[in-house]
């Protein structure tokens, strides 16, 4: 279909055809515009602002903190009302008014429980506004964990790729020069089909390290919300701050210590509730009391008081129980410290470790590897080696490649799990 200019008609026919196609292309715009490229920090901001765990451990601390208001306030109190001494046989049976003891009765009763009581309770509730905030900071730090972690196994994919792609490049220019040398009976058959099976071979890895990246970066998407297009940038160096922290510092910013230490004020809180609830509570109640036109009306006053005969094995009980659970807190606490304790000399061991053996492999393995290279491809062009060798080594020397980028990946995961199991003291003091 061709549109013409000049008639009101196509005009407008044109008009409409161009509005279409505009919406159209504005309505794919956003497709394409949700894919993004991520750094290792973009990563880290997408998913904290995205994560729909932290926006659940966010809704369970607001909670909480209504919960804690509340704790505070008196209990409502209680409208009474009633009719006292009611007739039910004789003259004046079900009369409300004839009878000089027959009552209409409204009132008003208040359990009254002491700002004591309650400024403990409200304590109790704040402390557990902490916890359910421990839960948030851990969701923070596991969010930041494992998306860093994507990150990087994207990141060290895209490299293996990469490896892969020059290896293929090389193999299919070894395959053209063998063609060639053999059409000039410089080679023979066996040279052309051995330098075929190293290019399928080396083809079939690449599409595996492919197929690797693909499914890296679809793990990246999973933290990041967004669709990832790429992943750019370099890993971080693989040092930790993290192993330098003292118990006390490590307290303010690891969620395991930080919700362990909650676990704590909340025990001994729920002990301090239960100690206060071995004094009763008084009730107190107003009654207005209405009685026939030639009779009088009434007010009583009245408090109900319990009576706790048997506090030792009731509230005394009580008491008992929370200050065990308060026990149960410490100890756990101090398991806990131990535990992150090992846990932070493990890694750090590890990524030391990890540190010295890429230092040796690329001061040793790498530049070995590469003279191999250098060696069969003299050697071949000397006409005292074989395509074979020259084959061997490069296949070597991906190898050694490949070794040395598994381990910098084994390290940077390492250390990742280390850096990240912290919440950064900015977060950790905002949040």
């Amino acid at each position: 279909m061709y549109l013409t200019f000049g008639t009101p008609v196509n005009r407008r026919t044109q008009a409409r055809a161009c509005a279409i196609f505009a919406a159209l292309l504005l309505g794919c715009a956003p497709a394409y515009a949700q894919e993004a490229d991520f750094t290792l920090e973009a990563a880290l901001q997408s998913a904290m602002s995205r994560s729909a765990s932290m926006q659940a451990a966010q809704s369970s601390v607001r909670s909480s903190a209504e919960a804690a208001v509340k704790a505070g306030q008196l209990p409502d109190p209680m409208l009474k009302a009633g009719i006292d001494n009611l007739p039910v046989n004789g003259d004046q049976r079900f009369s409300v008014g004839q009878d000089f003891m027959t009552m209409r009765r409204i009132g008003i009763e208040q359990e009254w429980v002491s700002s004591d009581k309650r400024q403990l309770r409200t304590d109790l509730g704040n402390r557990m506004v902490d916890r359910e905030r421990s839960g948030y900071l851990a969701q923070i730090a596991n969010v930041r964990q494992q998306t860093a972690t994507a990150w990087l196994n994207a990141a060290y994919a895209k490299q293996s790729v990469a490896l892969q792609q020059a290896l293929v490049m090389h193999m299919t220019h070894e395959l053209g020069a063998t063609g060639a040398l053999y059409r000039g009976a410089k080679a023979s058959a066996g040279d052309v089909t051995q330098a075929r099976v190293m290019l399928a071979q080396a083809q079939d890895q690449l599409l595996k390290s492919r197929q690797s990246l693909t499914s890296t970066i679809i793990g990246l998407s999973r933290w990041t919300v967004t669709p990832v297009a790429d992943v750019v940038g370099d890993p971080p160096a693989p040092i930790s701050t993290v192993p330098s922290l003292t118990p006390d510092q490590l307290k303010q910013v690891q969620p395991a210590l930080i919700a362990a230490s909650a676990d704590i004020a909340v025990a001994n809180a729920d002990t301090a509730v239960a100690t206060s609830a071995r004094s009763p509570n008084w009730t107190w109640e107003v009654a207005y009391q209405q009685r026939g036109s030639q009779f009088s009306n009434m007010v009583s006053v009245g408090v109900s008081i319990p009576l706790p005969i048997h506090r030792g094995s009731r509230q005394d009980r009580d008491v008992a129980e929370k200050a065990e659970l308060s026990t149960k807190a410490r100890l756990m606490f101090d398991d806990t410290q131990r535990q992150v304790g090992a846990d932070i000399r493990n890694l750090a061991t590890v990524l030391e470790n990890g540190r010295e053996r890429l230092a040796n492999l690329n001061r040793t393995l790498l530049p070995a590897a590469d003279q191999r290279v250098q060696l069969a491809t003299a050697a071949y062009k000397a006409g005292t080696g074989s395509l074979a060798d020259i084959f061997a080594a490069k296949r070597a020397q991906l190898e050694a490649q490949l070794q040395v980028l598994d381990l910098q990946r084994d390290v940077s995961l390492a250390w990742a799990q280390l850096e990240y199991q912290v919440i950064p003291p900015n977060i950790a003091a905002v949040q």
